[in-house]
């Protein structure tokens, strides 16, 4: 007998129609377990997810007997005179839980996912904009309001409605982005206001609103609601307009970018650029020209593209993996449906035991496994929840990098974790991704870095039992015991070879008791047996058991005491020197160190160092994950520290750690000039004796130094503050300020120069104080936060005049003209740069006047005064050039350029360009090459050599897409439209 037919709608209210008539909603529990079902969309939902969303935290003890109540109930509804407790045909049991057979003809949710998803498909054809407006006219057409709308607040938060709620946010999104490449703005005003009406604080969609009440005529309305929002931002959240919107208003204000409504052609005049022109030098930390950030700080961003990124960041499996047969079988065993295919459900397995068990190997084998079930990329982060240095990743930093191996460009991560860890999610949405979650403190660590969608593993180790994924994620738990002795012995045999072990039981099983059963102490042993293939395993066992140690924070059990004994024994193995070394290491705060730190930690020569490396390596004392890095294991680092407090007294302590940090703090002091030779560095003092700093000689070499040591740093910084070495955290962390503003870290730079401004206020120094504040607006500044980051240079420049610091009110007087340039205050960032150069000049700081004649002669050509801005820039360009800026220097070829082409000067601009285009190429800039070639297309166009315009700017966005740069869109549409000409 067929199935009557039944319809289902969750975009709006939740309604059921069964044919043709919608049938009493049921009780409030029961619209609520059908929203639940029906927002999953043909998923399973377990029971205990089932009473999390309807309970929350405190459910019934009758919670499970309920719900079942509720799905018979559910099951009549849908199908009258069905028995009591017989099964349903639309709600049937699945995966230990609940699931309503649904597809795009009975759900009005995943009819408007496969007309957004047939809208993707075509959206990459230029001329297929208009079809792509209609389908997501059509697609939107299906909402009668909210997600879940009626549902009870917290009911709508725990099922996820809120996330598909922002579906449909994305799509005006992309369908206000394909009306406008198609002229046809109009279509999708209404839908715009109607989305700013429910979500009055999102910038994307304000900036999309402005613009397409411009381009359909509506200018003076555009300017109102570019008003309006700024005050509402400013009332509500504190902050100011970011890039996104502000451009938008630019775009009014000066008429350039806004397509009207669709027409034929009629000239042969060049259309407007899309891409806002450049700034030729807005930070004294950054030489060259930046682009506009375009991250805001809307709480949710909405789920864009993913980038064309695989990310493979698994460790290496482990050759000799052995044993924990049974464990590998049941996680594999999670994995199977059908036998050959990941379930429909987000799967979390939590694998716990202490410290040495084997966690991360298990875990890693694991993956690697079933990698292949993972096309799109596996992702792999060392959470450090219980370092024994005490610096544990926060969630913030963890998503940060899941964001840059998934190829988002910096300007593209918005503020704040909660935003962050959103967009992690949407760009996993749909996709089949591994993520390997290593040492996690809890669960709280842990949260933002789930996947929110079907199709993804996640695998999760951690020393504590994380029960609330558990109870709040489902996640299967397996906690790992130590090895038994026929584990053990397996695991021996395996490195050593079974006729190693012949006739040895009772040392084999001596071992495995004296090591705990724990794999990392077993390596130990399986070394030292190794590198004496004549030694019997008794006389193993019997130094073994002749060493003693203690490994009291780990653990209270006898287990750890033996392990601290295989680890001092295992320091007898090698030699005098190496054993030495050891204890220091534990003082390194990084997630790992080099041969160049570590010569300098202990006072050896670089050569010296890396043979007594080797040797601890050998001994598995030290790992070397990469050539030339070395990292210590928990256990490992916690008994080093043991050592050191027994072998070194503390004024030898302090004096290895004074020789660590300075090697970091002269590098990266030689590193900056290299990277902003106009920057203004603090003296760090002389080298004290014994410390190796790089000896950089260029700027690849020091962006490469930087760029290898760069998780590092980060970690000294926050170290030397707590360690009280307040003037090292100061001046690393400004030295670092070039290397973050080029490379884009502006989320870990506000982090670094929020410790450093702590630090320069407990110094009492006005000057101090000056710089921190400065420091942190800077990387304010690039978030976007423009209100607090103009608050602070207000005060630097106070403080900077009070002291009588000529460079440092230069500095802060330029900071300012880039915050006024970003407010869209052309003349107020002149009039900042003009005293800045004034400034400099009094001063006799040649490489900064330089710098920042190009800034004025670029605020010069932006207000249109384009003679003044060449004869800024031709000083400019002789100054650079003769000091060996070459970043300035591009940058300037591009202000002169474009200068030339707003006097009409073409060919000239074509000239100036392509030196800028030259510079760029060479020092790898791939965003500003691509800026420069939109700048080149936009002349060859207005000398209405369209043929040429469309080459150039074809490669401009061959090197966007690349990046995942959100400007790829905008030179799409100015493609578009120069096709038409050529």
């Amino acid at each position: 007998m067929a199935l009557e037919p039944v319809r289902f709608a969750v975009l709006g209210s939740v309604r059921v129609e069964r044919a043709g008539v919608e049938p009493a909603p049921g009780r409030p529990q029961e619209r609520a377990l059908l929203g639940l079902l029906l927002v999953r969309a043909g998923q399973p939902v377990t029971v205990s997810e089932i009473v999390d969303v309807l309970w929350g935290g405190g459910p019934p003890d009758s919670a499970v007997n309920v719900v079942r109540r509720h799905v018979g109930s559910l099951r009549r509804l849908l199908e009258p005179g069905l028995p009591t407790r017989a099964a349903g045909r639309w709600l049937i049991r699945d995966a230990g839980g609940y699931r309503l057979l649904v597809d795009a003809d009975s759900l009005d949710l995943l009819e408007f996912r496969r007309l957004r998803d047939e809208a993707s498909r075509v959206a990459g054809d230029p001329r297929e904009s208009a079809r792509v407006v209609e389908l997501l006219t059509e697609a939107l057409a299906l909402w009668r309001g909210p997600a879940g709308a009626g549902l009870p607040a917290e009911v709508r938060e725990r099922a996820g409605f809120p996330a598909v709620d922002r579906e449909r946010t994305a799509a005006v999104r992309d369908a206000a982005d394909a009306a406008l490449r198609a002229g046809t703005p109009a279509a999708v005003l209404h839908l715009l206001q109607e989305a700013v009406s429910d979500a009055p604080l999102d910038e994307p969609l304000l900036a999309r609103l402005v613009r397409t009440l411009a381009a359909t005529g509506h200018e003076a309305r555009a300017l109102s609601t570019y008003r309006a929002a700024r005050a509402r931002l400013a009332e509500e959240l504190g902050i100011d307009p970011g890039p996104e919107l502000r451009a938008a208003h630019r775009a009014v204000l000066h008429g350039t970018g806004l397509p009207t409504q669709a027409s034929t052609p009629t000239s042969s005049s060049a259309p407007a650029p899309a891409l806002t022109p450049i700034s030729a030098s807005p930070e004294p930390s950054a030489p060259v020209p930046t682009p506009t950030p375009t991250p805001t700080p809307t709480p949710t961003p909405a789920p864009q593209s993913p980038p064309n990124t695989t990310p493979a960041q698994l460790p290496h499996d482990l050759p000799t993996f052995t044993g924990r047969r049974a464990e590998l079988e049941q996680v594999l065993a999670l994995l199977t449906d059908d036998g050959d295919r990941v379930p429909g459900t987000v799967v979390i397995s939590a694998i716990g035991g202490m410290a040495g068990i084997g966690k991360t190997t298990l875990a890693v084998h694991w993956a690697h496994r079933v990698a292949d079930r993972f096309p799109d990329g596996q992702l792999y982060v060392n959470l450090r929840g219980f370092a024994p240095s005490g610096r544990v990743m926060g969630s913030g930093e963890a998503v940060r990098v899941f964001l840059d191996a998934l190829g988002v460009p910096p300007e593209r991560v918005p503020h704040g974790v909660d935003a962050q860890a959103a967009l992690y999610r949407s760009l996993l949405a749909g996709r089949r991704f591994l993520v390997l979650l290593d040492n996690a403190r809890d669960t709280e660590q842990v949260r933002p870095l789930l996947p929110g969608t079907p199709g993804c593993l996640t695998i999760v180790t951690s020393r504590d039992q994380l029960s609330g994924l558990v109870s709040a994620h489902g996640a299967h738990t397996l906690a790992l015991r130590p090895l038994d002795t026929a584990q053990a012995r397996s695991f021996l045999e395996r490195r050593l070879g079974a006729a190693r072990l012949a006739g040895e039981a009772r040392a084999v099983a001596e071992i495995a008791t004296m090591c705990g059963g724990l794999p990392l102490a077993l390596a130990c042993v399986a070394a030292r047996a190794a590198t004496h293939p004549d030694f019997p395993l008794s006389a193993i066992a019997a130094e073994l058991r002749a060493a003693h140690g203690s490994l009291d924070a780990f653990s209270r059990t006898d287990t750890a005491a033996n392990v601290a004994a295989v680890f001092s024994w295992s320091l007898g193995a090698v030699s005098a020197e190496a054993a030495l070394l050891f204890p220091l290491l534990a003082l390194h705060p990084g997630p790992d160190f080099s041969v160049a730190a570590t010569a300098s930690l202990a006072r050896l020569s670089p050569r010296r160092t890396r043979s007594l490396l080797t040797e601890l390596a050998g001994v598995h004392l030290v790992g070397e994950p990469a050539p030339g890095r070395y990292v210590l294991h928990d256990l490992l680092r916690a008994h080093a520290a043991e050592l050191l407090e027994e072998q070194h007294a503390e004024d030898a302590r302090e004096a290895a750690a004074d020789r660590l940090y300075a090697y970091y703090l002269h590098t990266a002091h030689t590193a900056e000039p290299l990277l902003a030779p106009h920057a203004d560095p603090m003296p760090p003092g002389p080298l004290p004796p014994g410390v190796h700093a790089e000896p950089l000689a260029d700027h690849p070499q020091a962006l490469a130094w930087l760029t290898a040591e760069y998780p590092v740093l980060l970690a000294v910084v926050g170290a030397a503050a707590r360690s009280g070495r307040d003037r090292v955290a100061c001046l690393l962390a400004w030295s670092l300020e070039p290397f973050f503003d080029r490379r884009g870290h502006w989320h870990d730079w506000t982090t670094v120069q929020r410790i450093a401004l702590d630090a320069a206020l407990r110094a009492a120094d006005p000057v101090w104080e000056a710089r921190g504040l400065r420091a942190l607006a800077r990387a304010e500044s690039r978030l976007g936060l423009h209100g607090s980051a103009r608050l602070r240079l207000d005060r630097a420049l106070a403080l900077f005049t009070e002291s009588g610091d000529t460079v440092g009110r230069a500095d802060t007087h330029r900071s300012l003209g880039w915050t006024h340039d970003q407010e869209g205050d052309l003349p107020g960032a002149l009039r900042h740069n003009r005293l800045a150069m004034e400034l400099f000049r009094d001063s006799g700081r040649r490489a900064a006047y330089a710098s920042v004649l190009n800034s004025v002669g670029w605020y010069h050509a932006l207000l249109g005064e384009h003679q003044e801005a060449l004869s800024h820039c031709h000083q400019a360009l002789a100054l650079l050039r003769e000091l060996g800026d070459r970043y300035g220097e591009a940058a300037t070829w591009h202000t002169i350029a474009y200068a030339h082409h707003h006097l009409g000067r073409h060919p000239n601009a074509l000239l100036g360009y392509g030196h800028a285009l030259a510079l760029y190429r060479e020092l790898g800039v791939p965003y500003l090459e691509a800026c420069t070639l939109v700048s080149i297309g936009d002349t060859h166009a207005a000398m209405s050599d369209h043929a040429a315009a469309v080459e150039v700017r074809q490669q401009a966005l061959t090197l966007l897409i690349t990046l995942g740069h959100p400007d790829a869109d905008q030179v799409r549409a100015l493609l578009t439209t120069s096709e038409r000409y050529a």
